[in-house]
């Protein structure tokens, strides 16, 4: 559901929010749902500034039960320094939210239990956002640490995995605290979305990572020069299995062996995109030589 825009950035509510808030309301506790409403905005508000700092389009913001997910342009993704600066910056700033509550607090401007909920809601966002694992940003964190030595694709998957093992584990101890009368539905729910959100990150991977291939090129065109990456190949390897060897901000050239380790030939990274958009993912990359 579409709330508003903000400097151009359109935000939606999602209905899983939509409901915790609700949840909220038939608690009597509307006051905190809408406190929590606001720490995860600002906290995605965050992640728009640095973006547009570092130069990256922004799409959207949805907000989540967990926190949010920024839509940005893909070239976030595909430089890791970049991404780390730009995921960083929500944690950020509920910290700084956290400082100012404590502030606030010190001067006597201070509400005992909304400021008390409003300073443990910055800290768990915070915390929780930190985890390694997507689509949260400590997972996008972790996949641009990961993506640097065995490549994006590699990368997301898994971080991914560690999204779904979270939210398994959430789901689980959320539906015991549930059970134990010592928490509410709202944990469980969190645990689902955040399972279903790194699913679909995990399903996106191979999308994203075409589309980095592809942009790579367009980054070599435009620079004029990009650190180089060697690799070593025989030349009946599937260009799909080539791939899971590239990484970010190089540019591979491959040096081709037959079955007898004989030297066969070099082709470029420009040269595997090619072919394997044309012919796909399962063509030996020997073939690339025959199409020069």
């Amino acid at each position: 559901m579409k709330i508003g825009r903000v400097s151009g950035v359109e935000i939606h509510l999602n209905n899983a929010f939509l409901a915790l808030l609700g949840l909220f309301f038939v608690a009597g506790v509307l006051g905190k749902g809408l406190i929590a409403f606001t720490v995860v905005l600002l906290h995605e508000l965050a992640h728009v500034a640095a973006a547009r700092h570092f130069g990256v389009h922004v799409e959207d913001i949805e907000l989540l039960p967990f926190g949010g997910v920024c839509h940005m342009g893909s070239e976030v993704v595909f430089d890791p320094s970049r991404e780390v600066r730009v995921a960083f910056a929500g944690p950020a700033a509920n910290l700084l939210l956290a400082g100012f509550g404590i502030t606030l607090n010190n001067y006597g401007f201070w509400d005992n239990e909304l400021g008390h909920f409003f300073l443990q809601c910055n800290l768990l966002v915070a915390a929780f956002n930190l985890l390694p694992a997507l689509p949260l940003d400590g997972g996008r964190i972790f996949r641009a640490y990961l993506a640097r030595r065995v490549g994006f694709k590699q990368a997301t998957y898994r971080a991914a995995w560690w999204g779904q093992f979270w939210g398994a584990v959430i789901v689980l101890c959320g539906t015991a605290g549930l059970a134990m009368e010592v928490s509410g539905l709202d944990i469980p729910i969190i645990g689902i979305f955040l399972f279903y959100a790194a699913t679909r990150e995990k399903s996106l991977a191979s999308y994203h990572f075409i589309r980095h291939l592809a942009q790579k090129k367009e980054e070599l065109a435009k620079a004029g020069v990009l650190p180089g990456e060697p690799l070593v190949s025989f030349e009946t390897v599937r260009l799909g299995d080539l791939i899971r060897a590239f990484v970010p901000q190089r540019f591979h050239v491959i040096l081709l062996l037959d079955k007898n380790w004989q030297y066969r030939g070099v082709v470029s990274e420009a040269q595997v995109i090619d072919a394997l958009l044309s012919q796909g993912v399962d063509t030996p990359v020997g073939s690339v030589l025959k199409l020069r």
